[in-house]
């Protein structure tokens, strides 16, 4: 269903608090703040030992999101963010390829757009991963006015390199801008809101490439981890550190343009990583198809694997051998349905209306597009086919209705929450009540073998789309090197 205002404009200005004619500066400007591969103790208000001084403000400040839920991996949630629904239904189950010809179905309706049939100004910076194969697929194509950044995944924060391919663009054209990806992002940002439309409301989507692999970060920040984490028995722990570091300097800068501009007092800023963070070898996360390989590949052949005809080993040995995140306490990690990779840290803040507490209620990805929507006074215009309800009435202390949650990981299958309870497999099904046992330690599969069948019945009736499966002899022969040599053309000149 593709409900717009442009055919309900009437429907919208009788039963919403905003619409189009009012006044612009009645309606909220809307920034979202996405981390990538940020770990729940990543971050200094849940004790972890790296300085996040700006994100600890906005969850101190505005509301911390406790039990804030998104997809394992990067594509997906990114799909569940755009569209309010569970990217599984959509034929997205995992991070798209460099190759890869899916992207984010078409013929959807997305945040931007619906966010410019509200007569916002919709800008994006950073990191895209929704689809590159035509243009048809790209942000400038999918309701965005101006997009700075990268399509495909992790790249080079120098070199701006992914898969040997040069990845940084502005609209469409490649950019040789000199400078740490991070930097330059709040540099645009800063030119972005200093010459808005000071008559129109703003969305702006700042998807941040950090902490995602490669490590890399200015010298100086590495030290300051290196002095900070000395004696750490993973030592790149103290180069991830860094990243973070960097990139909490890089939102404090982007507050304060809000703030410098008179903005902060009336934004919706919603931070939050994409997934769990992509913790290091030894750990019981190593049942990850991905991680068993590269960590053989890692012990067998060593660190860089030397001369060996299938370059996709030293990539998959890296995505193990240099992961540096901290999900403690939480199970598991990126890639993978445990906790530790879908349980992220999250806040919302809107200065005099959502602000000062911790909401302990599950809240998850989906639930982001019709909450930011409900925010803007358009909650009228948002879809009922949705697997995401609009959380302002529980934000605000009220009850708000909740939906099934459903994640994908690389190598265990669909898990799903039924709040409080979480099912995951399916030969051998777990459950656990999560509100209780949020590590996952007590299965009550056999004592509950009624709620496993009701579970098991919803998933299987969801209507899922069918799995597209992993290239995987694409990836071992030409993987998605994130970093490293620049061996074909940009990525965005060999868009169709």
């Amino acid at each position: 269903m593709r409900l717009t205002l442009r055919g309900s404009v009437i429907l919208l200005c009788g039963f919403a608090w905003n619409c189009v004619s009012a006044n612009p500066g009645d309606q909220p400007n809307i920034l979202i703040i996405l981390a990538d591969d940020l770990g729940w103790n990543d971050v200094g208000y849940h004790g972890g030992p790296i300085e996040t001084p700006n994100i600890d403000r906005i969850a101190r400040e505005g509301i911390e999101l406790d039990r804030f839920y998104v997809q394992p991996s990067c594509s997906p949630t990114r799909v569940a963010l755009m569209t309010g629904k569970v990217p599984m239904r959509l034929g997205i189950y995992r991070p798209l390829n460099k190759h890869s010809e899916l992207s984010l179905p078409l013929d959807e309706q997305i945040l931007p757009e619906y966010f410019a049939d509200l007569g916002y100004q919709r800008f994006m910076v950073g990191k895209w991963h929704l689809g590159h194969h035509t243009r048809a697929m790209l942000p400038n194509q999918r309701g965005f006015e101006h997009f700075y950044g990268s399509l495909t995944g992790g790249i080079g924060y120098w070199n701006k390199v992914h898969g040997g391919g040069y990845d940084w663009q502005r609209n469409g054209e490649t950019v040789r801008d000199e400078g740490y990806a991070t930097h330059l992002l709040v540099d645009e940002i800063r030119t972005l809101i200093e010459a808005r439309d000071k008559r129109r409301p703003t969305f702006m989507y700042a998807a941040f490439q950090a902490p995602h692999l490669p490590n890399e970060a200015p010298e100086e920040t590495i030290a300051k981890y290196a002095k900070r984490l000395a004696g750490h028995e993973n030592p790149v722990r103290h180069r991830h550190a860094a990243m973070v570091d960097e990139l909490d300097q890089a939102i404090g800068k982007v507050l304060d343009i809000y703030s410098k501009q008179n903005m902060l007092h009336n934004t919706v800023v919603l931070f939050m990583s994409d997934n769990g963070g992509l913790v290091p070898p030894g750990l019981p996360e190593e049942q990850n198809l991905v991680q068993k390989i590269g960590f053989k590949a890692g012990k067998w052949f060593g660190r860089p694997v030397p001369n060996f005809p299938i370059p996709g080993l030293e990539f998959l040995a890296s995505n193990v051998y240099d992961a540096g995140s901290d999900n403690t306490p939480l199970p598991g990690g990126k890639m993978l349905v445990s906790e530790g990779g879908v349980r992220v840290p999250a806040a919302i803040w809107w200065p005099g209306r959502l602000e000062g507490r911790q909401h302990s209620q599950q809240m998850t990805i989906t639930d982001v597009l019709p909450t930011l929507l409900d925010a803007a006074g358009a909650n009228a215009v948002v879809p009922d086919d949705l697997d995401g309800y609009s959380q302002i009435s529980a934000l605000q202390g009220g009850t708000s209705k909740r939906a099934d949650f459903a994640v994908s990981g690389l190598t265990a299958g669909l898990a799903m929450y039924r709040w409080p309870w979480k099912i995951s497999g399916t030969e051998t099904p777990q459950l656990f009540n999560i509100l209780e046992d949020p590590l996952e330690k007590n299965n009550l599969a056999a004592a509950n073998p009624e709620l496993i069948a009701i579970l098991q019945t919803r998933m299987n009736t969801w209507g899922f789309a069918a799995d597209p499966g992993i290239p995987f002899m694409e990836l071992l022969f030409d993987p998605d090197h994130f970093g490293g040599k620049e061996d074909r053309a940009p990525w965005s000149e060999v868009v169709q």
